[in-house]
């Protein structure tokens, strides 16, 4: 892989809570177009990786280039090639879909002609031109974070960041999430956080497993295939040891 078509290469990251380990020199690399599964139990050091990797939450050691700009030496600029949605999405709940996704749109800086067609394409891509006068707070799950993805899209950047995004979703829900990332996955590269297995199986072409903050598998989904080495066997291998360990 060149360095040049790398929308994220993250070397050797490190991140501490008092003196537990959260991320242990993880390496991390995306390319434009790829969507890439990051995956493991609750506690794993999931959401801390993205939140190193978003710009809201500076590593201990290691470094961060996105889109060949360093996120430690250049943060404003290279934050304008990143689109992140949280686990909680942050919603104005007193807002119409148009009102926040307008206010999202100037603190982007986007203005005039600009904002009115980067929010109107938002609301397009995600589904939401018939809600898009209803109030945050009185939307379904599943159209929370529909709006919460539009405001991750919204100032088109190169790099799109998803953590947990099904998550509490029933399964109608569900599925037009997940078409909605195979969708943006087309002029996009995603990283897509998740525990769960079919979340990776159904959207994604990589699949990187984090477990006690390390990387215990990266590989692509079509090489796992053609060596019959199940994604479901591996990780609940990596459960199991986890277990071991801690009972040990």
């Amino acid at each position: 892989m060149q360095a040049a078509n790398l929308l994220i290469e993250a070397s050797d990251l490190q991140r501490f809570y008092g003196n537990h380990v959260a991320v242990d020199n993880v390496n991390l690399e995306l390319k434009a177009g790829e969507v890439l599964g990051l995956l493991g139990p609750n506690g794993a050091g999931k959401s801390t990786i993205l939140q190193m990797l978003s710009g809201t939450l500076a590593p201990h050691a290691g470094t961060i280039i996105i889109n060949g700009i360093d996120l430690k030496e250049r943060p404003t600029e290279a934050r304008r090639h990143i689109g992140y949605l949280p686990e909680t999405p942050p919603l104005y709940k007193d807002m119409t879909i148009r009102e926040y996704l307008n206010y999202c749109g100037r603190l982007h800086g986007l203005k005039a002609k600009q904002l009115k067609t980067s929010v109107e394409s938002a609301i397009d891509d995600c589904q939401l031109g018939e809600l898009q006068k209803r109030l945050i707070g009185n939307l379904s799950k599943g159209y929370q974070q529909r709006t919460g993805i539009a405001q991750a899209i919204l100032h088109r950047p190169p790099l799109i960041i998803l953590d947990e995004p099904t998550v509490g979703l029933d399964p109608l829900q569900l599925e037009q999430i997940r078409n909605l990332v195979r969708e943006l996955g087309k002029s996009h590269g995603i990283i897509l956080s998740t525990h769960i297995l079919q979340e990776v199986d159904a959207v994604c072409e990589r699949v990187q497993i984090i477990n006690k903050g390390k990387t215990v598998l990266n590989e692509s989904l079509d090489s796992l295939r053609q060596r019959d080495q199940s994604l479901e066997d591996f990780f609940n291998k990596e459960l199991a040891a986890k277990a071991e360990t801690k009972h040990a």
